[in-house]
């Protein structure tokens, strides 16, 4: 006796070696034995033989049309299928007959339901059409997918793809056709999903790749302000007084939130008074509007080579910044200086000044440097003010600790770009142009901060200790800058902290209540923002440096350079800020100079290949 059974699931034979009334013990064709419960028996049959049993059933199964069998049972209740097959075939069925009706029936679960062992139960027809409908969607789908497939691994994009790339590659939906072909071929091909599409032709610009990946995760909603009107109103600004004083900017060439500028005023006896004039954008735009909220959403001026995103408006920018030639209001820190450079009094107005130049960096650096200061040629304008400044700077560098700072040995760069090609000067950070701003800012940001805190008024500081620099409403040292407190105040239209102090120095300035209280959390969720998004924000321009400066070295056509060891197989390249890892590399000492080979630039994975040469 053999008997036809369901184990799992799964219809299965075997020749009956013991029947227990419960339990039988059967063996397969292949010899394996089994234990069964009886209630998984379905038939019993003595033929034909076991091995050919379901071999014949899956062929007359081949046979069925489940519409038609469907059909001749849609109205009836359930069913045991020997009741089916005996309707259908129209004669009692053999065993294998029955076996082929269970096995379409168990095959074909959208068109009947299991009701229990060997008994089921025709869908209704609204569900069936539901289902078969879903059934040659999925097909279309799988077939559509695998077209897509075979079109990308041919590295052909699918026109279907094009109106979907920003979210296949910054946002994907794990779920569609199109991500799963991806996602099947870069497996096969080893490429990342960029990668892919790079290859694709769905790149068009490696740039605008990395650019629109930031903005999606952190613009979302796009950098336009998207405001009715730009409420920044000066409306008191007739009555601040007009600044007896000359002033001027220092800044590159695409500064346009100019927030700083300074003048120098001659007094009896020798000593002159030093003006450090800060744009005033808190004068004008009220705590809690639609802009200032916009702003404390931004926190910050995004910057990246070629191109920046604004934490203001440009029509908030145009109106606040320090631009030559036209009055512009300011928060101005006068210090009282002695003929021997030391700081005899202080003190701060809110004023309009008028800023009668902006001077630029490339034109400033080939007139006021060491060495014109060394053989003190004075014919260029503020040359004057601008040798009274430096002697200022450097008085204070030395009140400060930091007459030798191994920083100002350091080398910055500054990337311009213009009609995507790349240019990448070296600026030495200790010029005679960056030590003056420099300095003229620290001493702002440290009295603007000490006289908020002798005031108790709140105030956000920077402070650092043992290396690492934190922000808090507490006054404290910080050590980098050998300063007893440090507020920053003197970007407030690049800087949310800075908008915020600005504000209530302001208060302290009017007698006014502070806008801000220590109680508040306001100042510590600000904070907290400022400083993680600050962070972001530095990263991504670090990121797109990196990026320019590989394609700097596309562009230059560069193979062989030179580079200096940092440590181990770590090394900055020459000319550019671009730090890469060689393997293998000598054992060699940091300053070490070295020959590199520069091979397989990648401009969407930001990597390349430099292979040692030799010791130069």
């Amino acid at each position: 006796m053999n008997v036809f059974y369901e184990e799992s699931g799964i219809f299965k034979v075997g020749a009956v070696l013991a029947d227990n009334m419960t339990s039988l013990q059967v063996e397969a064709s292949h010899g394996k034995r089994s234990k069964i419960k009886a209630s998984s028996v379905l038939l019993r049959f003595e033929a034909p033989p076991l091995y050919e049993f379901m071999y014949q059933a899956q062929q007359v199964a081949a046979d069925l049309d489940p519409d038609f069998l469907w059909e001749c049972c849609a109205n009836s209740e359930e069913f045991s299928s020997h009741t089916l097959a005996t309707d259908y075939f129209g004669y009692s069925p053999s065993p294998v007959e029955v076996a082929a009706i269970m096995i379409l029936l168990n095959s074909a679960p959208i068109y009947f339901y299991r009701k229990g062992q060997g008994r089921y139960k025709a869908a209704p027809p609204e569900a069936l059409r539901a289902a078969l409908a879903s059934q040659e969607k999925k097909r279309l789908e799988a077939e559509q997918q695998a077209r897509y497939k075979q079109q990308l691994s041919t590295f052909t994009l699918p026109e279907e793809f094009r109106s979907k790339l920003d979210d296949l590659l910054y946002k994907p939906n794990k779920n569609t056709i199109e991500w799963k072909a991806l996602e099947s071929v870069c497996t096969a091909t080893k490429l990342s999903v960029p990668k892919l599409l790079e290859k694709c032709g769905a790149i068009s610009s490696t740039h605008d790749y990395h650019f629109n990946q930031f903005l999606r995760e952190h613009f979302p909603e796009g950098t336009a302000f998207n405001l009715s009107e730009i409420d920044c109103v000066f409306n008191d600004l007739e009555k601040l007084p007009i600044a007896n004083v000359a002033a001027f900017s220092i800044d590159d060439t695409t500064t346009t939130e100019i927030d700083d500028a300074f003048s120098v005023t001659p007094l009896p006896l020798g000593s002159f008074r030093i003006g450090i004039h800060i744009a005033a954008p808190a004068l004008g735009i009220t705590r809690g509007s639609l802009l200032d909220k916009a702003a404390a959403k931004r926190l910050s001026t995004v910057y990246l080579p070629g191109q920046k995103i604004t934490m203001l408006p440009e029509k908030t920018i145009d109106l606040c910044t320090l631009s030559e030639t036209r009055l512009c209001p300011a928060l101005s820190l006068y210090l009282d200086v002695a003929d021997d450079f030391t700081v005899i009094s202080t003190q701060s107005r809110i004023e309009k000044i008028k800023v009668i130049a902006n001077l630029r960096h490339d034109t400033l650096e080939q007139q006021f440097n060491e060495d014109t200061l060394r053989k003190n040629l004075a014919s260029y304008p503020f040359a004057h003010e601008l040798s009274l400044l430096w002697h200022f700077s450097r008085k204070m560098e030395i009140l400060r600790g930091k007459e030798n700072d191994l920083n100002n040995e350091k080398i910055d760069y500054s990337f311009f770009v213009e009609q995507d090609r790349i240019t990448i000067q070296e600026r030495r950070r200790g010029s005679p142009i960056d030590r003056v701003v420099s300095e003229l800012m620290i001493y702002a940001n440290t009295e603007w901060g000490k006289q908020l805190a002798d005031a108790g008024i709140a105030g956000i500081y920077r402070s650092q200790n043992g290396g690492k620099v934190r922000m808090s409403l507490s006054p404290a040292p910080h050590q980098g800058l050998g300063v007893a407190q440090y507020a920053w105040s003197s970007s407030p239209m690049r800087r949310y902290v800075d908008l915020i102090n600005q504000r209530q120095l302001i208060a302290l300035l009017t007698d006014a209540a502070p806008p801000y209280s220590k109680e508040n959390d306001e100042l510590l969720v600000s904070i907290r923002d400022f400083e993680e998004v600050y962070s972001v924000y530095s990263d991504f321009q670090r990121a797109m440096e990196r990026y320019w400066c590989l394609r700097w070295l596309l562009q230059e056509n560069i193979k062989i350079t030179g580079a200096q060891v940092i440590k181990e197989n770590l090394v900055k390249l020459d000319r550019i800020p671009l730090i890469v890892r060689v393997s293998p590399l000598p054992d060699l000492l940091p300053g070490t100079l070295v020959k590199l080979e520069i091979s397989q630039i990648d401009l969407i994975e930001c990597t390349l290949h430099a292979r040692f040469l030799h010791k130069e």
